[in-house]
């Protein structure tokens, strides 16, 4: 077995992530079989010593046949709709089936502006922390009934990776109606299973499908981003399928894995290379993106070439090469409307209050290998 599989066969703090499709019916109801057989999966991993945080899709798919609607939604004030009462439906199921265990549930919806504020991304973190000390099993999702098209994560996967640096969990499985990640089209004979990514170039060729289920949201595609997304931060991550969950929860070649791409970063520093929402951007010159990239330096005015977006200091910027491509992220210490005349110039050409660092080291977080 892997380095990476018996992280997480080990985990002792392991988040799990469910699909629409994996946990309902081509008609859009809640199947109570394939949820039980998810829970027989968590509860024995509670039994075996760990603690579960499940993220969980399928509250809208849970709404529709209450609603006597036939197909997911188009509009978003429906969806909501149908995620109000299907929210009901999950959580109660939830309840019931891991009570046969005599666990307890407790439900945590989340926004993207719960990790994008700084703020909300700790209350989140303390809320969850909690109900894992008090033996709670937190069931996580989108909070569908309120989130815009502004504010929301887009599908469970990202909010999944998220949610397991939150929980500092030791491990992320993603479980989902495809059983690994092929190298081509699942359904075509000559596809070959990817049982080990050990580096993200190893998918770099990988032409993931990026559209969902009826039912949900996610496609592959979305799922490889969320997995390069937590293991790049130091979490393991499993890809399996959700009818083999209590395989892919065990010491069993199932899967793709996923290892870590080094050291775990700070909250602080994961925050802004992941959670945050950038509020513009700042173009570099070659010599600035060694500084940043490489030296780990402070960007200072002299190797900027351009300023894009509507920002203030204190927000959070992306920060690009000559050929716009983002290679790192940072707190900028300038407004946008003072950037342009700053730019270009080395420091001892300014004003004395403008002599500062435009993105200090301490907060900038380099994203290019």
């Amino acid at each position: 077995m892997s380095a990476t599989r018996s992280q997480v066969a080990a985990a002792k703090r392991i988040v799990i992530k469910v699909g629409s499709s994996s946990l309902t019916t081509a008609e859009g109801g809640l199947d109570p079989a394939r949820l039980d057989a998810l829970v027989d999966a968590l509860a024995a991993r509670r039994t075996a010593g760990s603690q579960v945080v499940l993220v969980s899709s399928g509250a809208i798919a849970s709404g529709l046949a209450p609603l006597g609607l036939g197909r997911r939604p188009k509009d978003l004030a429906t969806q909501q709709a149908s995620a109000s009462v299907g929210q009901l439906v999950l959580g109660h199921a939830y309840v019931s089936s891991f009570a046969r265990y005599g666990l307890r549930v407790g439900q945590v919806l989340l926004t993207s502006d719960d990790v994008v504020r700084r703020s909300h991304y700790r209350n989140a973190q303390r809320t969850l922390s909690r109900l894992l000390a008090l033996g709670v099993v937190p069931v996580v999702n989108e909070n569908d009934t309120v989130a815009t098209e502004e504010i929301r994560f887009g599908d469970n996967d990202r909010l999944a990776a998220l949610v397991a640096y939150l929980v500092g969990a030791d491990a992320l499985v993603l479980l989902s109606d495809v059983d690994a990640l092929y190298d081509g089209d699942p359904r075509r004979t000559d596809a070959k299973r990817i049982a080990e990514v050990l580096d993200h170039k190893d998918v770099a060729e990988v032409q993931a499908d990026e559209g969902g289920s009826d039912l949900g949201t996610g496609g592959m595609a979305t799922k490889l981003a969320s997995a390069r997304l937590a293991s790049a931060a130091g979490v393991p991550v499993l890809l399996a399928a959700a009818h083999d969950a209590a395989r892919a929860l065990g010491p069993a070649d199932v899967g793709t894995a996923f290892a870590t791409g080094g050291r775990r970063l700070t909250p602080r520093r994961f925050w802004l290379a992941y959670a945050a929402d950038p509020a513009g951007k700042l173009r570099l010159d070659e010599g600035a993106v060694r500084a940043v990239v490489d030296r780990r330096r402070s960007l200072l005015a002299a190797g900027i070439t351009a300023v894009t977006g509507n920002f203030e200091a204190g927000d959070v910027v992306e920060l690009t090469d000559p050929g716009d491509r983002v290679v790192a992220r940072g707190v900028v210490a300038f407004d946008a409307t003072e950037l342009p005349a700053l730019m270009g110039h080395s420091s001892q050409d300014l004003a004395p209050e403008h002599r500062r660092e435009v993105v200090h080291a301490d907060d900038l977080v380099p994203l290019r290998p």
